[in-house]
């Protein structure tokens, strides 16, 4: 990454920016933004925030793997998960997830996760991994954390997610 100077040395938050765990996992829209809106000096700035914020993993749920080399010479780790198609959702959910929880145990971890835009994909893939991590008990639970954290009711897209998570019992295993 080039040297900068001034306020664009401590970067620009990403869009739609949310925490999802306090100080351990946050999401927002793809860094830089999303397709024909993509800027590769807004991903820049936007990385330099996430590394100066401490956030040591990037999870991309994107099909593609569009920004793993940028992530990386931001200094970040890419993690590239894709949730894959519907008739994958189950089986991918449980391995994403379940990386997911293995990295969030170290309490040097911090994780930023993201998918194009900040959406019902992104928000029902949260929904599903704080019934998964059990930090809530019910899908109603889920989808109503969600919605307070990102200011809107979720589409049945999202619900779908919370569904194959509850139907499917991918669930951190009990201690």
């Amino acid at each position: 990454m080039s040297s900068l100077r001034g306020r664009w040395a401590q970067g620009l938050q990403p869009r739609n920016f949310t925490w999802v765990i306090k100080d351990q996992m946050a999401a927002a829209e793809r860094p830089g933004g999303f397709s024909r809106n993509h800027r590769k000096v807004r991903r820049q700035e936007e990385l330099i925030w996430l590394r100066n914020n401490g956030f040591t993993r990037i999870v991309s749920l994107l099909d593609s793997t569009h920004n793993l080399q940028a992530y990386a010479d931001a200094g970040l780790v890419g993690e590239h998960l894709p949730m894959g198609r519907p008739d994958e959702m189950a089986h991918n959910l449980g391995i994403i997830y379940g990386r997911m929880a293995m990295w969030l145990e170290s309490p040097n971890e911090r994780l930023f996760v993201h998918h194009e835009e900040f959406g019902d994909k992104v928000l029902g893939f949260l929904a599903g991994y704080v019934l998964y991590a059990r930090l809530v008990d019910e899908g109603t639970h889920a989808i109503a954390a969600m919605e307070k954290l990102s200011g809107r009711q979720l589409d049945a897209e999202a619900r779908t997610t919370v569904a194959v998570v509850l139907e499917q019992d991918i669930r951190k295993p009990l201690a």
